[in-house]
């Protein structure tokens, strides 16, 4: 996320395969995401250097919006705003 407007953003719009989209906090997004991290097998190797699943998770809400859990399987995040900026 290059723009700065992103990171003041406090939802994301999470979607998971056989799911419907969902709304989550940027707290909740963390979770979400670290739950789905700690479950892979291998991570990818741009996260390998990093310790825990949280870590990792922050580094993917930084510089991704989608994480492939098996062959033909991801899952995306998307931030937004639900307010006009203020």
């Amino acid at each position: 996320m290059s723009d700065p407007l992103l990171r003041e953003l406090d939802h994301y719009v999470v979607l998971e395969p056989g799911q419907g989209e969902r709304i989550l906090t940027a707290a909740e997004t963390l979770l979400w995401l670290a739950s789905h991290v700690e479950a892979l097998d291998d991570p990818p190797a741009d996260l390998a250097d990093l310790a825990d699943p949280a870590a990792r998770a922050g580094r993917l809400i930084d510089t991704a919006c989608e994480l492939e859990l098996a062959p033909g399987c991801s899952i995306q995040w998307f931030a937004v705003r639900l307010e006009p900026p203020g």
